[in-house]
């Protein structure tokens, strides 16, 4: 019998490879800005086209690499990081495996210039799916230039199965921020299609984060700092008056490294618990300083995933100085006693300042129980106010609900008699017992295909502000808003882009006129985000139920019986009277014979 198993090739073992290294042209960009930073550049620039597909290139002015290096360096394995596995647990760089050029080689066209400080002329190799195609000398500057074309060339399905050039660019917008945030001392830029998304220059950490995520952040940032034997916390968390629900800048960086960890997330959440509503969080930007041997960043490819030896004692650590940095920041003002030196202020004395007290004259006879008031009931609650009780006929049919019957039923009844408890609830008669409305879920579902059908036919009424509001917008929002911006215009906004991803409002839909208009925008790119891969009919519903989520009565309003009678009305007249667009019951009917089973 034959030998069955035998070793692949190195093409092959490299494409396998990049199915987990590189998932799209997001996870180039990280790789090649990562080894530039590990290279100890100064300046690291960023080109891309087309989202990455076209073109990628990154081009740094660190240490650079000779000849024989540039060559090995897309070799497996071939790293400069480590040189034995005890290495892996004393790690300062951001790379150590030596996967990730030969990953992007196997699933490109590549073509690098490099040259290191001393030497005269560098070194220009060309390479196509792993293979070499050139080598050759050239001039070029000190560093590196790396131009990768065609991603997944030689890939079809990777690159049928890539998203959108807007998606794309936003993933590659998201990897960029997260090194740029650790990196303030080095100069990055970033272009798209020939467009600037942004140019940071060196500085502070507070200035880069201004400069990443906008000048409005600047005011809601509360300094966080602590230094214990186990590790080092530094950063900014938010103030509580900047939570949002979702788009939240959520941030944490050990040793350099973006990290994902719910269980610390939690931490900075527990202390917020009674400063901000359930549901939202503030933005944080949170940096670990640890020693490299408590920690094990060799777990996922992404390098995302870090284990900690001692992960509960950091929390506890970190959940304390989040609330000593709350708390510096709601310190109330002291009360100063000291007088001396200070004018003096006159009081009143009684004995002092003669000043005649009006006088208060009243009657002592007089006794308001000795009237003669006659208990007549039926005189005091006259009939017309006690409101008339509903037959047993129907208001709206048993369910399930037939909308053609509940419509005649309200020709029937020109004036039905709604209820409304705790501000939340519409309630009211119908045949089979007392059908119980949420008016918030009720008016989201009404506005939802309102809006829906607005975006349809292009119509709608704009309110126009006094003076227009001014939002700013990251840069991946800034993308988002650019596509969605015909549909927002269509339900009723007036917006105009000012550049440096900011927009003036000058107006908004006709019955919105309360709310907060940069607000209100904000949550809806927040929300609209996560369709943001779906089809033109799917983000259309996203806009849709933000806009009406909103929009809509808020819970503990208090409503006429003429507001509560327009709200069954228009509801009864929607597609689905009976569940929100995602999903949520808006009515529920409590059956006559539970009603009297309570009351046996």
């Amino acid at each position: 019998m034959s030998d069955i198993i035998q070793l692949l090739p190195d093409s092959v073992a490299n494409q396998i490879a990049a199915g987990e290294v590189i998932q799209r042209p997001a996870s180039v960009i990280k790789e090649l800005v990562e080894n530039s930073v590990d290279a100890g550049s100064k300046m690291i620039q960023v080109v891309v086209i087309d989202a990455g597909r076209t073109l990628i290139q990154v081009i740094d002015d660190g240490r650079g690499m000779s000849e024989t290096d540039a060559r090995l360096a897309f070799e497996r394995h071939a790293t400069s990081k480590i040189r034995k596995a005890d290495d892996l647990f004393n790690l300062h760089t951001m790379g150590f495996r030596g996967e990730a050029l030969p990953s992007v080689a196997a699933v490109s066209q590549i073509e690098l210039t490099t040259r290191m400080e001393g030497e005269d002329v560098g070194t220009r190799l060309i390479l196509q799916g792993s293979r070499v195609i050139s080598q050759e000398p050239i001039a070029c500057p000190v560093g590196c230039n790396f131009r990768v074309e065609n991603l997944f060339f030689n890939v079809p399905a990777r690159r049928k199965f890539l998203k959108t050039n807007a998606t794309e660019l936003s993933n590659i917008l998201t990897a960029f921020e997260r090194i740029v945030l650790v990196y303030p001392e080095i100069a990055f830029s970033l272009h798209s299609n020939g467009q600037e998304l942004m140019n940071l220059k060196s500085g502070s950490l507070r200035q880069r984060i201004v400069d990443v995520f906008g000048k409005k952040l600047n005011q809601d940032l509360l300094p966080i700092e602590v230094d214990t034997a186990l590790c080092r916390i530094t950063g900014f968390v938010g103030k509580p008056e900047s939570a949002r629900k979702k788009g939240v800048q959520n941030y944490f960086f050990v040793n350099g490294r973006f990290m994902r960890h719910p269980y610390f997330h939690k931490a900075v959440a527990n202390a917020f618990e009674r400063l901000v509503p359930q549901g939202m969080m503030v933005p944080y930007f949170i940096y670990f300083d640890i020693a490299p041997a408590d920690i094990d960043v060799n777990i996922h490819p992404t390098k995302t995933e870090i284990k900690f030896e001692n992960e509960q004692s950091i929390w506890q650590i970190l959940q304390a100085a989040t609330k000593d940095a709350i708390g510096r920041f709601c310190d109330a003002p002291t009360i100063d006693f000291d007088t001396e030196g200070r004018p003096d202020i006159p009081v009143f004395n009684p004995q002092r300042d003669h000043i005649e007290m009006p006088k208060v004259t009243y009657n002592p006879s007089y006794n308001p129980f000795k009237k003669n008031v006659a208990n007549n009931w039926e005189q005091l609650y006259d009939e017309t106010i006690i409101p008339k009780k509903h037959s047993e006929e129907t208001l709206f049919p048993q369910e399930p609900i037939d909308e053609k019957d509940v419509q005649q039923t309200l020709l029937e009844d020109k004036s039905p008699a709604h209820y409304q408890y705790k501000g939340r609830y519409i309630m009211t008669a119908v045949r089979s017992g007392l059908m119980i409305i949420d008016q918030h879920r009720a008016d989201i579902r009404i506005r939802f295909e309102r809006y829906i059908e607005q975006m349809t036919q292009r119509q709608s009424n704009i309110q126009r502000l006094l003076f227009p509001e001014v939002i700013q917008l990251t840069p991946s929002e800034a993308i988002l808003m650019e596509r969605i911006m015909p549909e927002l215009m269509s339900v009723g906004f007036d917006m105009s882009a000012l550049g440096g991803n900011s927009y003036a409002i000058a107006g908004v839909p006709a019955g919105l006129e309360g709310l907060n208009p940069v607000t209100l925008i904000q949550g809806i790119v927040s929300e609209t985000a996560e369709q943001m891969n779906g089809t033109i009919k799917q983000i259309h519903e996203a806009l849709a139920l933000s806009l009406a989520r909103q929009a809509a009565i808020p819970q503990g309003q208090v409503l006429t019986n003429e507001e509560m009678e327009n709200i069954v009305n228009q509801l009864f007249m929607c597609t689905n009277v009976n569940y929100t667009p995602d999903g949520k019951s808006i009515l529920a009917i409590m059956p006559q014979s539970d009603i009297e089973q309570l009351l046996r």
